[in-house]
């Protein structure tokens, strides 16, 4: 038995320099289980693995994409009898979404450190229960893939020009993200096309179960089940009974900067704003002519009767390092 599981991607970006420190590490503490996969295929078994040192903790040492894959197998391998293990995500990949929202900062080995430290009392007050996304086309046999952040129309196409033109640039993660926001005003608020620039976003609509139907062109599509949003912002409304949480950006210059203006402030997700949508529902759908989603580092296509359908799943135990 084990108190820490750690399940490690060697091939995630932040991997390639940590991994020797982590594998050092692990072999200074027996209290941790620490499996490498080679390829997101093999998490299924690592996870069949895992479960037999029965470990108080599961943590995921890897980018988004590889924090969804762990997720999704945990939903439907049923590996684990009964509840699974609260799980833990280092800060080790390019957009930490998930790590963040789970209060890991900062350096992945003093994260673990803590993880560690944390994993030998009692972890009552660190544990948190979240919902996750289901994504599947709505028919009645699709295996859902899980996740717990999706961006959707300009948003997407924000996150696939930076990952396709400016990382491999090999500039720092701030540096590129940084560049990428220069590049979206330059397209959407200025109207400059350029092949080095994000492209021109496709019309997209949005159905929310209880709350009815959102159409038009947006620069952000979010729908999430964290406590905060890209942007910094509250993520919900406060409105009970809905788990998945969007926010929508009408593709127009002053929608743009009433909801950057809002971030900063510290309102977005308090207050209604013209052209910014927040909304929460049990089921979304989104239908496009021809438009990506991105669900924690995975690509979806949705197309004209062709939807992709999003579902939020029961809760399952993180555990969260800070308030």
């Amino acid at each position: 038995m084990a108190l820490v599981a750690l399940l490690s991607n060697p091939h995630s970006t932040g991997n390639r320099s940590l991994l020797p420190a982590v594998r050092n590490f692990c072999a200074k503490n027996a209290d941790i289980f620490h499996y490498e996969v080679e390829e997101i295929g093999q998490i299924s078994r690592a996870l069949e693995m895992i479960a037999r040192v029965k470990p108080k903790v599961l943590v995921v040492n890897g980018g988004d994409g590889t924090v969804q894959a762990a997720l999704t197998e945990l939903y439907h391998g049923g590996h684990f009898k009964g509840t699974p293990p609260p799980v833990a995500v280092l800060p080790n990949g390019k957009t930490n979404l998930i790590a963040l929202d789970l209060g890991a900062e900062g350096d992945p080995l003093k994260a673990l450190e803590n993880i560690l430290q944390l994993a030998h009392g009692d972890l009552t007050e660190h544990i948190v229960a979240r919902e996750l996304i289901a994504l599947s086309d709505g028919s009645e046999n699709a295996r859902p893939v899980i996740g717990m952040f999706l961006g959707g129309a300009g948003l997407a196409d924000t996150i696939l020009y930076c990952r396709h033109k400016i990382y491999p640039l090999g500039l720092p993660n701030g540096i590129s993200h940084f560049l990428t926001v220069i590049a979206v005003f330059a397209s959407a608020i200025f109207g400059l096309k350029a092949d080095f620039l994000p492209p021109k976003t496709g019309n997209v609509r949005i159905s929310l179960l209880r709350d009815g139907e959102l159409s038009g062109r947006f620069s952000v599509l979010v729908v999430t089940t964290l406590e905060k949003l890209l942007m910094g912002g509250k993520a919900v409304s406060g409105e009970p009974g809905g788990r998945l949480k969007l926010l929508a950006v009408d593709e127009r210059p002053l929608a743009m900067f009433r909801v950057v203006w809002a971030s900063l402030i510290g309102l977005l997700g308090k207050k209604r704003y013209g052209g910014v949508h927040i909304g929460e529902g049990d089921m979304i759908q989104i239908d496009s002519d021809n438009s990506s989603v991105v669900l924690d580092g995975e690509v979806f296509e949705a197309r004209l009767n062709s939807p992709i359908v999003l579902r939020s799943t029961p809760p399952v135990p993180f555990l969260k390092l800070a308030a």
